[in-house]
């Protein structure tokens, strides 16, 4: 059985952060599963513990509250938990009209995609400084290479991911952390259960996504897009005016049925 510092997973019931778990899990890792339902969480841990004969913990929170990151790392410390890898995973979308959206459910995106991941960086990263050891990953998407309108919050959240990971993996490099910013496009998860208009392109794994991620950290790089269509996608967006890429992004979203302003046009 494994022993030492664990990965911590958020997200990690279903998708990109369940295909995480297990993939480590065959790496011999030990787990701390953090999502909303306990039920998916412990039938998970119960099947890589089964398997893999590691220890998996289950910490069931819901990230769009406030205080659960300063709740995790509290719970983390009771039980003598130490984290040497960090996963911040969790994070939904929401598609439509940004005034019409429902407000509690847009500060919710922002505290599950922005908030919640910082404060558990903020509060993992000094451990693994300490030993200068340690390796973080931060799901982006490639939603962060644009403004997307219709959906102004998740793309926004996305770029400061983004941001965030590029800037703290140069800083924490030379002390032996890695920082990687994992930028899937489109993938077969439950993220499009009530946006399905969002949906654009061909859907990867999420088996691939985190083989992507996988590769990307023993190359050592900071930022990976999953999936040659996704990265040529990214990179030639960055060379067109935003202008102009706004404005295709905003005829890609728009809603059925919303007529085209004349700026879209």
């Amino acid at each position: 059985m494994a022993h030492g510092p664990r990965s911590l997973i958020t997200g990690a019931s279903s998708g990109i952060g369940a295909a995480f778990a297990r993939a480590l899990a065959a790496r011999g890792q030990d787990l701390v599963l953090v999502a909303r339902s306990a039920d998916r969480l412990t039938a998970l841990a119960a099947e890589l513990t089964a398997k893999h004969d590691i220890l998996a913990d289950v910490l069931p929170t819901d990230l769009a509250d406030p205080g659960a990151a300063d709740a995790i790392v509290a719970e983390l410390a009771t039980r003598n938990i130490e984290i040497g890898t960090l996963i911040n995973n969790a994070g939904f979308g929401s598609h439509g009209e940004f005034a019409s959206l429902d407000a509690a459910r847009e500060r919710n995106e922002v505290f599950v995609n922005v908030v919640a991941p910082h404060r558990l960086t903020r509060a993992l990263l000094p451990q693994m400084l300490s030993r200068r050891s340690g390796t973080i990953v931060n799901v982006a998407s490639t939603a962060a290479f644009q403004p997307v309108p219709y959906m102004a919050t998740y793309g926004a959240t996305k770029a400061f991911v983004l941001s965030f990971s590029e800037a703290l993996a140069a800083e924490v490099r030379p002390q032996g952390v890695r920082v990687l910013a994992l930028c899937p496009g489109q993938t077969d998860t439950a993220f499009f259960e009530g946006i399905d208009e969002a949906r654009v392109g061909r859907a990867r794994t999420p088996d691939q996504v985190v083989a992507t991620a996988l590769r990307a950290l023993d190359r050592g790089q900071a930022v990976v897009i999953d999936g040659w269509m996704n990265y040529l996608l990214a990179n030639s967006i960055r060379l067109a005016p935003r202008s102009l890429v706004t404005s295709m992004a905003a005829r890609m979203q728009r809603p059925k049925g919303k007529p085209r302003s004349p700026s879209a046009r």
